[in-house]
């Protein structure tokens, strides 16, 4: 898949999840938006109820998209027979997009009202979304192979080239402008802190003075801006690197601690939602058919 490719095809996921949002509340803003008990005189009681036509719907379309997210990212990360069938990073993105339009039909369904055990469901999968949420953050400061598989320290700091010579590949600078940038991209011990975002603030404001001293040094050599964008794509991408190996370790660890809380919300999800579906058949509910 190629880089506009792959953005077409986030837009399209995106673009998917917001107007089926945009939509279904447009059409049911008069009814979710007035009490409960006034909600049985409206003309839409009958089919956007949890147990109409619409309500009953989205509750079992929502459903399945969080059943299939989960399974087809599951079968793609675990089985060997399917590791080889695209980038585990795109069904990641995929699985994120069912398991986000499928929570929002979840919601309508309920329409908006919570009770007994299946708000346990309920609640839990809000803590599963906004935990998957939080653990895409973590994954994408993970370093990844192309086919998604996540580097060892050892590999990500093979990737770290010497940014000295590949400066003087690409311009010619007098010596004491070539020692200030690579002096200033140097990673600094001081820096260093215990608390990780402590250091993660002094890095980042590191960084930014080192981005300033570059361009700072390219001025003086009269350097125009398109002369001085791949020398400062080379020190950002620098940057970037060496924050990725100052983070890994961390990341790595959070990462563990995070499929902690997200699985057994998952699991507890799943179970309530498949007794629920279970009294609901049992009832004598039916939808369309």
């Amino acid at each position: 898949m190629s880089k506009f490719v792959h953005i077409a095809y986030i837009i399209v996921l995106t673009v998917i999840v917001l107007v089926a949002l945009a939509t279904i509340t447009y059409f049911g803003f008069s009814y979710y938006s007035i009490s409960m008990e006034e909600r049985f005189f409206h003309a839409d009681h009958v089919i956007l109820k949890p147990s109409g036509i619409w309500g009953h719907g989205f509750g079992i379309i929502g459903s399945l998209l969080m059943i299939i997210g989960v399974l087809i990212y599951m079968v793609r990360k675990r089985f060997r027979a399917f590791m080889r069938v695209g980038l585990l990073k795109h069904w990641l993105e995929f699985h994120i997009f069912l398991c986000s339009l499928g929570p929002i039909l979840v919601l309508f369904h309920t329409s908006f009202k919570f009770g007994g055990v299946v708000a346990i469901s309920f609640w839990s999968m809000v803590a599963v979304f906004l935990s998957g949420i939080i653990g895409r953050f973590i994954y994408i400061r993970i370093p990844r192979t192309i086919e998604g598989r996540e580097m060892s320290l050892n590999e990500v700091r093979e990737m770290k080239s010497n940014i000295g010579d590949n400066i003087q590949k690409l311009v010619t600078l007098d010596d004491e402008s070539y020692k200030v940038i690579v002096d200033s991209t140097k990673k600094k011990v001081e820096l260093y802190h215990k608390n990780f975002f402590v250091r993660y603030v002094r890095k980042y404001s590191d960084d930014m003075k080192t981005l300033r001293n570059v361009k700072a040094v390219l001025r003086k050599n009269k350097f125009t801006r398109i002369q001085q964008k791949p020398i400062l794509d080379l020190v950002k991408s620098d940057i970037s690197l060496n924050r990725r190996i100052d983070s890994l370790v961390t990341m790595q660890n959070l990462f563990k601690y995070w499929h902690v809380a997200h699985l057994p919300f998952a699991l507890v999800m799943l179970i309530i939602m498949v007794i629920h579906i279970v009294v609901t058949i049992v009832f004598g509910y039916r939808w369309i058919f």
